[in-house]
């Protein structure tokens, strides 16, 4: 299961939990930082 954090989390997570949840992500690293939820889900969806 890959994971997609919000911007209210840190971005780091990925990293420290990339053994548990490869191909996680993070809006952020994705220039999905100012899109709205609806979009993002579209998206990611």
């Amino acid at each position: 299961m890959k994971l997609l954090f919000d911007q209210n989390l840190s971005f780091k997570l990925c990293g420290r939990l990339a053994d548990l949840f490869p191909g996680s992500s993070h809006v952020r690293l994705l220039e999905l930082h100012q899109a709205d939820d609806r979009a993002i889900w579209i998206r990611e969806g």
